[in-house]
């Protein structure tokens, strides 16, 4: 009797841990992006050069910063493919364990690969890379497995949180670890390690299939399943790939999806340089302001998570509401960066903290759409959500490498801003004659349609 409350609500525990993986893999390739700031002062990685001056292994020009950054994007467009296959093939408890512990040998070998230099530094990022590949589709499984319809956007919210929540643990964390005794490869270390056991604890736990699972009850599994159809609840290898990629609302939900995290991922690779190069804070200043302005992301994303499956306005209507706020409110906030006096620093450090809270509201708008409108399908929709970021990965670093050439320059980063800004703003609006709660014709699209079918032509 005393298991039966857990086995009653065991698809919160799912979904948290499944959070606790995302983050996990995330923090582990975005802690670079804060040591970048300490590594060059790291007085061990002094040489001497060939005509007698001396340089700092660790201190990387602006070309090697996005040559690191790239790596991972290039890591994670080769593994998406696979990974999603693999996912589809055999579910995520195994594929995602594997890229949980490739994401943490990597972590923690980081240090001595940065130390051998910048070529096993990025053989290091690109492992990275390819198990960062496994997040998104990752979402897609646990939200059709062990997401009841009612709470799509609910779960979708906590989910998605991953970005946010490695974003304010890691920058916080390796701020003070900077700054400590243990010096800057101390924060990889601490990463590495955490991944080993919350992936220890994920394979423990998850099981694909809530109908398979023992720690599931009866009022559980009926909970997870209703109003779902017999499609939705089998686990099947078929997904009908084309049928998907040529649909008009996939394709909207996609295009949103690739501006608004395009601007994040600027924003969360960035804001560390823009933070102490611009607008001047100490590095210890940077790592707390970045974290307090990603921090209302989190309570946004659960809120507007939960408000979205609230009845109080048709589906649709939601959709367009949350939608506007996560990316064309968002993209307009993120034009008006570049039009605030670099004097005004904490005006900066709000209007950041506004970008990065209505973003969080994306769960009620394209994510959902695309849940809602793939079914049972929609694994793959949010693994090309993740490829899009992969684009992304290599879109945000270019339009820095255009325009930027100063770090310190507040106009150049400017123009940076109005660019992925106003594409934000012009995607929310192709998304309004779209956007739809009704499942696409080819969620009827299964294996054994197309088996009857191919029945009927022979026969005919």
């Amino acid at each position: 009797m005393g298991m039966n409350p857990v086995k009653n609500r065991f698809r919160y525990l799912v979904v948290f841990l499944g959070l606790a993986c995302l983050t996990s893999i995330l923090s582990n390739y975005i802690i670079i992006n804060f040591t970048f700031i300490c590594m060059k002062d790291d007085p061990t990685g002094i040489e001497m050069s060939d005509n007698g001056t001396t340089y700092n292994r660790y201190d990387y020009s602006v070309a090697e910063k996005s040559a690191i950054v790239w790596a991972v994007a290039v890591g994670t467009i080769l593994g998406t493919g696979p990974i999603n296959y693999s996912y589809v093939r055999y579910g995520a408890r195994i594929p995602f364990f594997i890229a949980g512990l490739v994401s943490a040998f990597a972590t923690i070998l980081t240090p001595f690969g940065a130390y051998l230099g910048l070529p096993y530094l990025l053989a290091l990022r690109f492992a990275q890379g390819l198990a960062y590949s496994a997040d998104f589709a990752a979402i897609g499984i646990v939200c059709v497995r062990w997401a009841p319809l009612a709470q799509t956007g609910l779960f979708i919210s906590i989910l998605t949180s991953f970005s946010p929540a490695a974003t304010v643990m890691t920058n916080a964390a390796s701020g003070w670890l900077c700054k400590s005794s243990y010096g800057w490869q101390s924060a990889f270390y601490v990463h590495g390690v955490a991944g080993f056991l919350i992936f220890a604890a994920w394979i423990y736990f998850y099981n694909d299939d809530p109908q398979f699972s023992a720690k599931v009850s009866e009022k559980e599994l009926t909970t997870i399943q209703k109003d779902k159809t017999q499609a939705h609840i089998e686990r099947d290898s078929f997904v009908p790939y084309w049928e998907i990629c040529k649909n008009r609302v996939i394709l909207i939900v996609w295009i949103n999806s690739f501006f608004e995290m395009t601007t994040l991922i600027l924003l969360l690779t960035y804001s560390p340089i823009y933070f102490r190069k611009v607008l001047d804070f100490s590095v210890v200043e940077t790592g707390m302001l970045i974290s307090l302005s990603a921090v209302a992301h989190m309570p946004a994303k659960l809120i507007s998570g939960w408000l979205s499956d609230r009845q109080f306005l048709s589906e649709r209507i939601r959709m367009w509401f949350f939608n506007t706020s996560s990316v064309g409110l968002a993209g307009f906030m993120c034009v008006t960066l570049a039009y605030i006096p670099v004097t005004w620093k904490y005006t900066s450090v709000v209007m950041f903290s506004i970008v990065y809270t209505l973003m969080g509201t994306n769960c009620g708008g394209f994510y959902k759409c695309g849940t809602f409108a793939a079914r049972q399908y929609a694994h793959f929709v949010l693994a090309m959500i993740q490829f899009m970021k992969c684009i992304a990965l290599f879109a945000a670093p270019a339009t820095v490498a255009i325009f930027v050439s100063d770090e310190s320059s507040h106009s150049q980063w400017g123009h940076v801003y109005i660019l992925n800004g106003s594409l934000m703003f012009i995607a929310n609006i192709l998304f309004f004659p779209m956007a739809t709660d009704q499942p696409q014709p080819f969620t009827f699209v299964t294996r054994k349609s197309v088996e009857e079918e191919k029945k009927k032509n022979q026969l005919a």
